[in-house]
């Protein structure tokens, strides 16, 4: 199990992760107020404006301050090598 930072040393499991998207559209803010109504949102911003959206397979949403693109460049490198092994 390789976990990632999301900021502020949070930190959420690489194989759980479905998705990294950003926040500004409709459908994800959506998704996002249906998350919290249901209880399943987990705010990592402390406060800070949210940048990414962070998908789970456990159906959590997790918001994070930090870019997408920071977020996945923080991915551990073998996890693409694993993917090709089931192809």
């Amino acid at each position: 199990m390789k976990l990632i930072n999301i900021g502020f040393g949070n930190m959420v499991s690489s194989g759980r992760l479905l998705a990294i998207v950003s926040p500004d559209s409709a459908p994800i803010k959506r998704l996002i107020q249906e998350a919290k109504d249901r209880s399943m949102c987990i705010d990592a911003t402390y406060g800070r404006k949210t940048k990414a959206v962070i998908l789970m397979d456990t159906d959590h949403v997790v918001l994070s301050a930090i870019p997408p693109e920071s977020i996945a460049g923080r991915m551990p490198e073998d996890t693409e090598e694993e993917e090709a092994e089931y192809e």
